[in-house]
């Protein structure tokens, strides 16, 4: 029996805990203001608001409903469009009204839940977060300018929000009903496990599996590393990070810890996906997916980190990330094995850089990534990790040009010369992100890139590009 909050009612269901919110929201609860559009998490007109208990407070975050499994949902708020405001139109709905910001209006419902989910969010908000919120929507008729208009008007109501008592000051400003108020106590009744077997198929955020396999997962025996607590911490202790499991793409891009360390941390993870998605993709699931082109795991590679992994029949073990990946698809992880945490290094002074290129900027897969950390020792490289994607069967880490530039000046000619290395080191292919060619010469230009945002006043544009033309 899986239990949960949709909108104000209590739903006990025996819904396998496989088949997806979407699918219950519109044909069990028949709430239909929650669209079914591309099934792919791409469209955002399925996106609900999921509330959990944190610290004796509702959390809430948007999520794309088609690839949320039922077992997700255990002990969680989820609000649709249907359960916003009864009587009038909240000040999300009244903007989109008033800005003529919808025509055939199968999307609106999905802008107005993310919409309302950044009215949640407890900070103020900026016409630039506003529109990080709404990432994950498409629009195929208003052009997004009378969008986007309406979206301004709700930040400059919403940086007027009172931070001392923000739940209370949302609903005596409509932004959400009265019902919101007993949510939390609500919620504490409800028992937070999620049901299933212990030894099913594991699933975190489901953004890639529910694509993939949507119907065969409803009759599988499933495990949600979600429901497990001590998978969901980001830990700094002892010049390392740990981070669990099932803490998510946004978790991470949002924590004042790592932001410390990674500075261009949120502009470089607004790459990787839309906030919905990264609201529900965890580190694990990114991992397992072995995806030759996983952001997260490029990111990480560069990190040097380990993979902390628990074994189903012999002692839990640390492998190293660069290690982890045998082949196309395939690792060093058995049936029932659980990953539990990647952990890495984290000095002081450590410099990092993240790129990716793609047919569009943001919300694509890569065509190529790239990652590049190093600790300078004066002017010689005293450490160096680089890693890309794209151009080999698996998540690429570039062991020969590590080994080169380590220990040596950081200068002009060694790294054009470790340019020559790490083209020899790849085996890109054709696909339809481009030739193997074009892909050879993306990692190029990444890897110059890299040292002239790292070191400008080393490396000038200008220099780095006649060195890339002589590799």
């Amino acid at each position: 029996m899986i239990t949960f909050i949709l909108n104000d009612q209590l739903v006990r269901t025996e819904e396998p805990a496989g088949s997806v919110l979407l699918d219950f929201i519109r044909y069990k609860a028949r709430l239909m203001g929650t669209k079914a559009g591309c099934r792919e998490g791409d469209c955002g007109a399925c996106t609900v608001l999921e509330g959990h208990l944190e610290n004796g407070e509702v959390r809430y975050k948007s999520i794309v409903s088609c690839l949320t499994p039922l077992g997700n949902v255990q002990g969680k708020h989820i609000v649709t469009i249907e359960g916003l405001q009864k009587d009038k139109m909240s000040p999300v709905q009244q903007a989109m009204i008033d800005h003529a910001a919808t025509q055939c209006g199968f999307c609106t419902p999905g802008f107005v839940m993310s919409l309302t989910a950044h009215s949640l969010v407890p900070k103020k908000s900026t016409p630039e977060k506003v529109i990080d919120a709404i990432s994950g929507n498409i629009c195929r008729c208003t052009g997004y300018r009378s969008i986007k208009t309406a979206a301004t008007d709700i930040s400059r109501l919403l940086a007027q929000k009172e931070m001392d008592d923000p739940l209370g000051w949302l609903i005596k400003k409509a932004f959400l009903p009265e019902y919101f108020r007993n949510i939390a106590g609500r919620l504490k009744e409800i028992q937070a496990t999620t049901p299933d077997a212990n030894d099913g198929k594991i699933v975190g955020g489901g953004t890639d599996l529910f694509v993939q396999q949507p119907d065969a997962l409803i009759k599988t025996s499933l495990q949600f590393s979600k429901a497990e607590t001590n998978l969901q911490t980001i830990d700094i202790k002892d010049s390392f990070c740990r981070i669990g499991g099932a803490v998510t793409a946004e978790e991470i891009m949002k924590s004042d810890l790592l932001q410390h360390y990674f500075p261009r941390m949120k502009e470089d993870f607004r790459l990787i996906s839309s906030e919905p998605i990264r609201n529900m993709g965890t580190v694990a699931g990114n991992i397992v997916n072995a995806s030759p082109i996983a952001d997260l795991v490029i990111f990480f590679l560069a990190l040097d980190a380990t993979v902390e992994i628990k074994h189903k029949s012999q002692p839990d073990s640390t492998i190293p990330l660069r290690e982890f990946y045998i082949g196309y698809k395939k690792m060093k992880l058995h049936p029932g094995d659980l990953i539990t945490a990647i952990r890495f290094p984290l000095p002081e002074k450590i410099l990092f850089h993240f790129e990716k290129v793609s047919k569009r900027k943001h919300l694509d897969i890569a065509s190529v990534n790239s990652a590049l950390s190093i600790q300078m020792d004066g002017q010689v490289i005293k450490k160096i990790h680089l890693s890309a994607g794209g151009v080999y069967a698996w998540p690429f880490y570039a062991e020969k040009t590590v080994r080169f530039l380590t220990g040596k000046k950081l200068t002009e000619e060694n790294i054009a010369e470790a340019a020559g290395i790490l083209l020899s080191e790849i085996a890109p292919i054709s696909d339809i992100r481009g030739n193997k060619t074009y892909k050879s010469l993306l990692l190029r230009q990444l890897f110059f890139a890299h040292f002239h945002e790292l070191f400008p006043e080393t490396f000038s544009a200008e220099v780095l590009y006649s060195k890339m033309l002589a590799v």
